[in-house]
């Protein structure tokens, strides 16, 4: 039965865990991988028996569940999993993408140091991220939520001896604190209001009341998207991204590009029911969206790390989804999240394969004239590049199109105002990512590869000592094939989902429908078809040409004339705001940060710490200290002694006995 195979797709990738994380470290090299590839393979395989499985009887939703894991006075949770059509396609991007980095890591990680333990850390994230898909209620789905955190956090700091490394797994953790805590909130009125935290109850009790609207559900929506922005790092909880690039770059590609990053997104959207009944919270959504897309490709324009541009550029696409679950669009938000997938990881992997290639250099000042000696992983980021850049017929450009026209046609006043801002967006998008491709490919070699890696040791600190011993040269083909299918990906990722305008049937769209059929509410969105398929093709046609115009800014500014753009923003003070990252860092240093460190040296430390918690220690050991003297004294080995306390215990009992018969008299008198 497919119910009991369910249980299996998260384990496998646990007993992973258990196998490297346990015997790893005697085992070599090959069999730690070999274990991470077996264990991340087995559910892939799974996930595909369950697409056939579903497609061919019909069946919308599959569930498993236990017995009652928590039952108290009437209110019960049990640990269940359910797979419907949104959890397949999550699935298939976790284990698909998943896969791939696992094998892409084998090359990567080759030489570096606690080999086993990454792939546990891995295997680990896995685990929780399909626990968090799966879920059948938000208890379980927290589970999953707070898991993969933990995982972020081991595996951001996995260089434990890089001080920027651990800090960025701090900063990591205590940001995502901040939105699990509106989470937490959340799932306390859900109890209250609903008394129940499974999803097919509560968005079942939405459904039969239509008169429920705003007031409570307005509440639960708003603390699940402070729980989101932590998650899909959006403003103002975005900060913890662009640092976690210290981690190895197949992390940043797994979890802070595929995966855990579009857990607020799923939450979003698999919540959509009630966010229907909230247009004010999904206006939040919707404006947080469009504010985190645009701002942070205005911080991507300018960065010189080639990882941290792909950071921004990926806080700026999940901007885009946000936008779309904003304007009631789930399907497109959900149909960008997919390919999303392929291309930044994508993206990431392929910058992974230049880091390789240049002993870990990472600053893109550094670079240059790349095209010839990894044609590769040339071809294979170009095709990501034109994927991210929205350039038809590649997989960005519809899923990125349609959300932007879902946003045109929206009823909530602000369509235009939206649009016109991911239209921006998205010409930014194409500057910036051309610049990196031009930059990175092109020009003169500004590298001296008898250098590389003893000035800037990166990632792959394994090669620094080698730095003379060879050439830039192109990544083994374990690291190249992951890229190659990712390329595929992302030309043709996007095909599923082609619009009636452009001669397609949308099926993608219709895969979804039995999940959000019922989200497109008259005061969210217009109906699609009352839109003319002309509007839409006009609206794709003008979202092509921005990204051109992106494509020809960077082409001047980084081809035919170079130094045209230090020029112009030498002394620039947009351009220093810009580069500082609008001082965000270090404001919250100034207005979180420092008081909390200030208050914790000067009042908790010497008033809860030293006074409290110490003090009452020393009352308790005081305390101790007498009483046991006391009872010592008792103990005396005296007979006359206990003669002495037997006759003090018989009088006071006596005594007590009196003054109870005494009391009980008076009172019946």
């Amino acid at each position: 039965m497919p119910e009991h195979l369910l249980w299996f797709i998260p384990l496998l990738p646990f007993a992973g865990f258990l196998c490297n994380g346990l015997i790893g470290r005697r085992l070599p090299r090959a069999g730690v991988a070999g274990i991470a590839l077996l264990f991340t393979a087995l559910p892939a395989l799974l996930v595909a028996w369950l697409w056939q499985y579903m497609l061919h009887t019909g069946t919308l939703a599959v569930t498993a569940a236990s017995r009652p894991w928590i039952e108290v006075t009437g209110f019960t949770v049990r640990f269940a999993f359910t797979v419907d059509h949104l959890t397949l396609i999550m699935l298939s991007v976790i284990t698909g993408v998943g896969f791939l980095i696992h094998l892409y890591s084998i090359g990567y990680m080759a030489h570096e140091e606690g080999y086993w333990r990454f792939f546990a850390y891995l295997n680990l994230f896995m685990f929780f991220m399909l626990v968090l898909v799966l879920s059948a209620n938000f208890l379980l789905l927290f589970v999953g939520w707070e898991g993969v955190g933990l995982a972020s956090y081991l595996l951001i700091g996995f260089y434990w001896q890089k001080p920027a490394a651990n800090n960025a797994g701090r900063k990591a953790f205590v940001v995502n604190r901040v939105g699990d805590f509106g989470f937490l909130l959340a799932m306390f009125l859900i109890i209250r209001q609903f008394g129940t935290l499974d999803f097919t109850r509560v968005f079942g009790q939405i459904s039969l009341h239509p008169g429920m609207q705003g007031g409570i559900l307005t509440a639960i929506a708003l603390l699940l998207v402070v729980g989101a922005a932590g998650k899909s790092a959006q403003i103002p909880l975005y900060v913890w991204l662009p640092d976690a690039m210290e981690g190895p770059t197949p992390v940043s590609a797994l979890i802070h590009a595929a995966t855990m990053v579009t857990a607020g997104v799923y939450l979003v959207a698999r919540s959509h029911t009630l966010f229907d009944r909230s247009p004010f919270a999904l206006g939040v959504v919707a404006m947080i969206g469009a504010v985190t897309a645009l701002s942070a490709a205005t911080i991507g324009a300018v960065q010189h790390d080639i990882k941290r541009v792909l950071a921004y550029s990926t806080i700026s696409q999940l901007g885009y989804m946000f936008l779309g679950c904003g304007v009631a669009a789930y399907s497109a938000a959900v149909f960008h999240l997919m390919t999303h997938a392929f291309f930044k990881a994508l993206l990431f992997l392929a910058a992974g394969s230049v880091i390789h290639a240049l002993s870990g250099e990472q600053d893109m000042r550094r670079m240059g004239g790349l095209r010839k000696r990894i044609p590769v992983t040339y071809l294979t980021m170009t095709a990501s590049v034109l994927a991210i850049a929205g350039i038809v017929p590649f997989a960005g450009f519809f899923s990125k199109d349609e959300i932007l026209y879902r946003t045109f046609t929206a009823h909530n006043g602000m369509g235009m105002v939206l649009w016109a801002v991911g239209l921006l967006t998205a010409g930014l998008t194409s500057f910036y990512m051309f610049r990196l491709w031009y930059k990175t490919f092109y020009g003169a070699e500004r590298f001296d590869e008898h250098d590389l890696g003893q000035v800037h040791a990166g990632e792959n600190e394994h090669d620094e000592g080698q730095a003379h011993a060879h050439s830039v040269h192109e990544s083994p083909w374990v690291m190249l094939f992951p890229l190659v299918v990712l390329a595929v990906l992302s030309l043709i990722g996007g095909w599923v989902g082609i619009p009636a305008a452009f001669g397609g049937g949308n099926h993608f769209e219709h895969f979804l429908d039995p999940v959000f059929a019922l989200s497109t509410e008259p005061h969210n969105v217009l109906n699609a078809d009352q839109i003319s398929h002309r509007l839409e093709f006009g609206l794709a046609i003008t979202s092509l040409l921005v990204a051109a115009l992106g494509w020809f800014v960077a082409d001047t500014f980084y081809r035919r004339k170079p130094g045209t753009f230090g020029a112009i923003a030498a002394g620039n003070p947009l351009y220093r705001l810009v580069s500082h990252k609008y001082y965000v860092d270090e404001l919250y240093q100034k207005l979180l940060v420092t008081p909390v460190v200030l208050g914790s040296k000067y009042v908790l430390t010497p008033v809860i710490e030293s006074g409290l918690v110490n003090g009452s220690g020393t009352i308790a050991a005081f305390a101790t200290r007498a009483a046991s003297s006391f009872t010592r004294r008792m103990q005396s080995g005296n007979i006359r002694s206990y003669a002495g306390w037997l006759a003090a215990g018989a009088a006071a009992v006596i005594l007590l006995m009196t003054y109870t018969v005494l009391t009980a008299h008076s009172v019946v008198r």
